[in-house]
Formats: C-alpha cells, structure tokens, sequence
C-alpha cells in the first residue's frame, strides 16, 4: 500500500488557516508612491519601505532603462566569471563613500549578504550570539553557518554580557549579530553598548543596517553614523531595496573584510551578480541620498508630525516605543488586528496586519515615507480613530 507523500502539505496549510497564520499577496497595479492601486481600490500607502520615495522617481527609472540598453537585460553570471561589470564596482565605491567605509561588496539581495557573510565568518568553532529579535536572514545565516548561536534578550545589554562570560571563552571566534532598525517594532539597537562589550570579549560586530540606510544619521549614512561609531572596526550590511529604491543587498566595512568575503561567501561567489537595471537604480539612489538630504528632513517631518498627531487623538493606543518612520500599533489578538487592517483598508489605508509567527504580539505596522502629505498622516489618524469607536 503506497501513501502521497505530499498529502501532509494541505494536512499544514489547514493547520495555518485554523490559526489565523495564513498569508496572500496583495496586487499592486502601479507605480509605487504615497498613493498606491491595490487590488483595483485607490489607497494611501503605509505599508511600503520605500522611505525617501526613490522607487518611482524618473531618475532611478532612467538610470535602470539606459543601464539597460547598454548591458542588457542581465549579468548573465556571477561577478567571478562573467556577471562583473563597472556599474557594480561604481556602485560598491559609492556605497563605501556613503557608509564612511573602506570598501564594500554588493549582493544580488539582503538576504543574500547576510546569509553569505555569516556563513564565510564563522564555523562550528565559532559562537554567535543574536537578539532575539534579529530579522530572519541574520537567523537563517546563523543556522547555516555551523556556528553555535544563543539568542540574548532583546536590546538586553546585561543579557548579552552575561552570555559573553559564560560562553566567549569556549570558542575559537565570535560574532554579535543584530538589526540596527528593528524592522517589525520601530526601535534601535544599542549599538555604542555593543561595541563596548565587543571590544571586552574579542568578539566581531555585524549590524544590519537594511531599514537605517538613507534614513538614519547626518548623511543618511544609517544606525552606525547616527551614534557616531563609524570609525569603530565592524562588519555594515544593508539593502538596496528599501530607501535606496531598488534591489541588492551588501557589506561595507575594511578593504580586508571585503576581498576575504568575495573569496568566502558563498551566496556571492555562486549566484549571478545584480542586475545591471538593479544597480544604476541604486547609484543613483546613494547619490540621491548624498546630494538631497531635504528627502530625508521631509521624512523625519512626516514621522514627528504623526507621532504628534496620535499623542493628540489616540493616546490610549498601545503604541510601540520607535526611532524609526516604523510605527506597530499592538492589538491584543489575531482576530483584532485583521479586522483593523480591513477596516483601514476599506477606509483607503492600507496598514498591513503582521501576526505570529512573524512577530511574538500582533499589531498594524505603519511606515512613513518622505513623500506622504499631511492630508495623508491626518486620514490615517482618522481612520485609527474611527476604527476603536
């Protein structure tokens, strides 16, 4: 007697219905921007990391269609055998320039830098200690490298170091990993904490910096710049995709991090290199972000502007601490935070609903972009208002 042995995926998917856990896309039917079409309804778009607005501005749309016309449609294989190209080495050296850096290296995707860099830095000698909280690719890097890895209390200094007494010593390296940005609560690591105890206990420091790019520090250089650490020995890893509008991840960090990871990391070395449309959208972008910071003072307006506008009319609501444009309202269940997330959409908000597993509590994440109008941040507060009487 023979059995499916795929009879068990419908068995799950039941499981993920019965738990509220169920997930869909959700059509986009133009350009990105404050004001998207979604599913044919007009709505106001909170729920995009497109920060400063770039993914649709006709520069980086230009500097993708002539990159396009000149190298084709892709780099055709990876950077060491065929897929390298001077757009690539352009961007790298614009990315080290913004990041204060001595050089940087650029992934086809965040998650691919992350899971890479990890993977080639540490081994099953090595010891990673992760916050809790850490975004899946710095967990999924981790599990990949062999490494043994023991997760410390989110932002818990006192934690991290205790672990850093116990265990440092049994191990050949170590590597502390975090966001920078928390990307599903809105708050920031500890960073300047991090690289004390890290100097303490000869350990190695990546911080992702994938929502903090463009958007944090005097330059938008991110997390590391904002609290002044930029001369501190550490390993950068952000994206292209987010204020930077396009697609890409990379590592900046010391001219020898750098040429070691493009002989060690794997998810650089056998994957084919970014596409030459990806990666003028992204030098254009960095320069964007070098040459207009009134994009990123226009967004910091929006965030203080709707902070200031739920403190007025929604102070009871449970609000996530943030130093972010990332805003969660908690809702107690999954039930509450779906039909809030329907309610603002019927209302022309879209607000998505992020639920466990993705996150431990449910809540609506709001992100604010450079482009948002105030008429927008208003309608939102409205219709969070409207939607708790």
């Amino acid at each position: 007697m023979t059995t499916n042995p795929y009879a068990w995926l419908e068995d799950s998917l039941s499981t993920i219905h019965k738990a509220n856990w169920y997930r869909s896309v959700q059509r986009l039917q133009n350009r990105p921007g404050a004001v998207v079409k979604l599913e044919g309804q007009e709505v106001i778009n909170f729920a995009s990391n497109d920060y400063l607005g770039l993914a649709g501005d006709e520069r980086l749309i230009e500097a993708a269609i002539i990159a396009t016309q000149h190298y084709g449609t892709g780099s055709t294989g990876s950077r060491l055998l065929s897929g390298h190209r001077e757009l690539h080495q352009e961007l790298e050296c614009a990315i080290a320039s913004l990041k204060q850096t001595e050089d940087a290296l650029v992934f086809s995707s965040g998650y691919l830098a992350n899971i890479g860099a990890i993977a080639a830095l540490v081994g099953k000698r090595d010891l990673i200690l992760a916050d809790q909280y850490n975004h899946s690719s710095l967990k999924n890097g981790a599990i990949l490298s062999g490494a043994t890895v023991i997760n410390y209390i989110h932002r818990d200094m006192e934690d991290l170091k205790h672990q850093l007494v116990y265990h440092r010593h049994n191990y050949r390296r170590c590597l502390i990993a975090t966001d920078s940005v928390f990307s599903m609560d809105g708050d920031l690591c500890p960073l300047p904490d991090i690289l004390s105890l890290a100097d303490q206990f000869s350990s190695m420091v990546l911080v992702d910096e994938a929502h903090a790019t463009g958007v944090l520090g005097a330059t938008g250089a991110g997390c590391v710049e904002h609290f002044g650490c930029t001369e501190h020995p550490l390993i950068q890893m952000g994206t292209l995709s987010k204020a930077l509008g396009s697609l890409g991840g990379y590592i900046a960090g010391s001219a020898t991090l750098i040429d070691f990871l493009r002989n060690r990391a794997p998810s650089w070395i056998y994957t084919t290199g970014l596409s030459p449309a990806d990666t003028a959208a992204a030098l254009t972008a960095v320069e964007i972000v070098q040459k207009e910071p009134q994009r990123r003072d226009r967004l910091w307006q929006n965030v203080e502007m709707l902070k200031s506008l739920i403190q007025q009319s929604l102070s009871a609501l449970n609000i996530l601490p943030s130093e972010s444009p990332i805003l969660c309202l908690q809702c107690p269940n999954v039930e509450d935070v779906l039909n809030m997330a329907q309610q603002l959409k019927a209302a022309g908000i879209f607000a998505p609903a992020i639920r466990p597993p993705t996150v431990p509590t449910s809540r609506i994440r709001i992100s604010v972009m450079a482009i948002h109008e105030p008429t927008h941040l208003q309608l939102l507060v409205t219709s969070l208002l409207r939607g708790l009487v």
